[in-house]
């Protein structure tokens, strides 16, 4: 029977299950079939081979388990219909009390005085004696410990838990299907090639030890071969992809500097160049001459310089005889380039133009003509660059700044206005860890500009309580008065929370009473386009000292005097949020400072967060930190880019390794059999065609 025949029986019939246990569990958890209950993995262990006598107890232990009997209740009156049972249990060698605050029936009912029973929980002590809260509780007899030494848990919603479906019964169900597929026993999924040198146990075994294991090593070996084999089809469909993609796309030869570069790099380069940035420039020639069409992910952290880079190499390609685009997500990032092209290129013979959905009427025409004749070298835009009317004489190659806010559909319209598709680089200015880039730009080469520019000093971050207003406010007044500006960022975190909207409109009015004197400008999601520009625009010529906003600052705004940035209620941003919005400042020369302001009562992850972010300016460490605190789903960029991380058991954040070792085993196939064809690997082709059938977004993935 095939992998997917077998695991792809409906639970429903399962002993245990039923039609309306089948109805709960595909509501609560989407399980309904064999493959999703056996994929329902644990997700704690706990020994259950060793049982402690109660004068061995201590408060510091984890979840233990006792053996003796109850030798009386007890009654609490807690107020109004509300009472806690206390059983007083021993044995033999001291007595401990198991408490419950509810289910008094049931209590009664289950449980008898002088019944010998094993009771497991964690012991925490009251009133100088050891008690148990809402314990499990089985009959001695019933209990063969040699049978019961890794506990597994498996997480339960409160309507599974009203309908009888504990942990405990998802156990029951799950050695069920277990016991079943031991019988039938499942077809392999990785070939002897892969699992012998990696030493990695049979999919069947896997499966049996992850939900049944005798002991902590088990545990490790199910884990290992089960994360492997997933992290293994993700890189295996990633790489696939890319090598067909540059097997199908020939790119442009641009194999001169031309000069256009030569002239820039003579008469107006700003500053010497990084050694990072000549790295990457060195490697964008490689790609562009290289006769493959380049796909490449330029990462740096914010003010590292890669505008300056987008640039050089829009001048290779002018230089060559081509066009080139640069597409923004906003319309305030696209006129930012657009301000900063054409300074860094004055007195340069090249024409760049802006186009955005602003841009109408005769303008546009003129624009979208020369666009398709090919006076214009560089054209500036957002979204608006890949409509349809929109044409290119010779389109070679094409920017795209953060790119996790352009969908895949929209950036392959890209490839439609030229011939070849043009070579493609992508900027972003969000970290990302390297075992993330791994996954989700797995098809694009990886540069990294690491260096700040010369001259740039760290911003100063600085934790306050809301207790300490004060201080912060007579901070604010100082650099005013030096000349600065200062940003105030308040959560608004969805567009749509009143409440929030109403926090920021208050606080703007209550800024207006502690700084009478000052000129503010005022910026929400909220607000129509061409409003948000003009109070940005404001700001940016000076003619505002504070600009008090919401998020929608994160990304773009380049206000070099603006040396503050405050960030009210920084416990409800992310790190990878509040790394960004501090990168709207040090952008001059001078001291920059970013205020961190949060209530008293922090969190413990939390408190890490408000940590990092004052011990370090690195964005890569920063995204590292932000991956292992929230994981990959919650991660800025891969949410709206539509990747769908649908793993089951690994976590990129703590299985850099594993993510690694998968990766090279994948990149060894792809090697040996590029257009995934040879008898040899057959199984490996069509388990990933399978898998392509589920559920899981692997074409997002690539």
């Amino acid at each position: 029977m095939a992998y997917n025949d077998l695991l792809g029986q409906d639970i429903k019939y399962l002993s245990g299950v039923g039609p309306k246990r089948r109805e709960i569990l595909g509501r609560e958890l989407n399980i309904q079939t064999w493959r999703d209950l056996l994929e329902y993995y644990p997700y704690k262990y706990v020994d259950r081979s060793k049982i402690y006598r109660i004068d061995e107890l201590d408060g510091s232990m984890p979840f233990v388990q006792i053996k003796g009997r109850i030798l009386s209740f007890e009654e609490f009156s807690m107020g109004p219909r509300k009472k806690r049972v206390v059983a007083h249990f021993s044995d033999g060698h001291g007595v401990v009390d198991l408490v419950w605050w509810q289910g008094t029936q049931y209590v009664y009912k289950s449980y008898k005085v002088q019944v010998e029973y094993v009771v497991f929980g964690k012991p925490t002590i009251f009133g100088g004696r050891y008690q148990f809260t809402h314990p499990e509780i089985e009959k001695a007899e019933d209990v063969t410990l040699s049978a019961r030494r890794m506990q597994p848990y498996y997480i339960t919603t409160d309507r599974m838990k009203k309908s009888g479906l504990l942990s405990r019964q998802m156990e029951k169900i799950t050695q069920t299907l277990v016991e079943k597929i031991e019988q039938a026993g499942l077809p392999e999924t990785l070939p002897p090639f892969i699992t012998g040198p990696l030493h990695l146990i049979s999919r069947t075994e896997a499966c049996k030890l992850i939900h049944y294991p005798q002991n902590v090593y088990d545990v490790q070996r199910a884990q290992q071969r089960l994360k492997f084999e997933e992290l293994f089809y993700v890189q295996l469909n990633i790489l696939r992809y890319a090598a067909e993609h540059r097997r199908k796309y020939a790119g442009y030869i641009l194999d001169k500097v031309g000069d256009p570069f030569n002239d820039f790099y003579k008469n107006n380069l700003p500053f010497p160049l990084t050694n990072a940035q000549k790295r990457v420039i060195r490697e964008v020639r490689e790609d562009m001459r290289s006769g493959k069409q380049m796909n490449r992910l330029l990462q740096g952290d914010v003010g590292s310089g890669k505008t300056l880079v987008a640039l050089m190499t829009m001048l290779l390609a002018i230089g060559n005889g081509f066009q080139a685009c640069i597409m923004a997500p906003t319309e305030i990032l696209a006129e930012q380039h657009l301000i900063t092209i054409r300074e860094f290129l004055k007195g340069m013979d090249l024409r760049v133009e802006l186009l955005t959905g602003t841009v109408k009427g005769k303008k546009r025409e003129a624009i979208l003509q020369d666009l398709a004749s090919g006076e214009i070298d560089i054209l500036v835009g957002t979204h608006a660059v890949i409509e349809d009317p929109v044409e290119f004489r010779r389109l070679g190659l094409a920017v795209i700044d953060e790119q996790h806010r352009f969908g895949v559909a929209q950036r392959a319209k890209l490839w439609t206005k030229s011939e070849k598709p043009p070579h493609v680089l992508v900027m972003t200015a969000t970290p990302i860890p390297r075992t993330l880039a791994m996954t989700i730009y797995g098809d694009l080469d990886v540069s990294i500009i690491d260096e700040l520019p010369p001259g740039r000093k760290p911003v100063h971050t600085i934790h306050k309580y809301d207790t300490q207003m004060g201080s912060l406010y007579q901070g604010i007044r100082q650099q005013i008065a030096q000349g600065r500006q200062v940003y105030i960022v308040y959560p608004l975190i969805k567009e749509s929370e009143k409440i929030d909207l109403k926090d920021l409109e208050e606080g703007y009015n209550h800024l207006q009473e502690v700084f009478p004197d000052m000129r503010m400008s005022k910026v929400h999601g909220q607000m129509k386009p061409k409003e948000k520009d003009e109070e940005m625009k404001k700001f940016a010529a000076g003619e505002t000292q504070i600009l008090v906003a919401t998020t929608v600052i994160e990304v773009g705004v380049n206000v070099p005097n603006a040396s503050v940035m405050v960030i009210l209620d920084a416990q409800r941003f992310g790190l990878s949020q509040l790394h960004q919005l501090r990168g709207r400042v040090g952008r001059g020369a001078d001291q920059s400072y970013c205020i961190l302001v949060t209530g008293t009562e922090l969190a413990k992850e939390t408190r890490m967060r408000i940590d990092i972010m004052c011990e370090t300016n690195d964005g890569f460490q920063i995204a590292e930190a932000d991956l292992k605190l929230r994981g990959p789903g919650d991660l800025e960029g891969t949410q709206q880019s539509g990747l769908a991380f649908d793993l089951k058991i690994a976590d990129i954040a703590r299985d850099g390794q594993l993510v690694q070792l998968a990766r090279d085993e994948a990149q060894k196939i792809i090697d040996v059999d590029p257009e995934c064809n040879k008898p040899e690997y057959a199984m490996l082709w069509n388990r990933l065609r399978e898998l392509r059938k589920t559920n899981i977004n692997w074409a997002a993935i690539s």
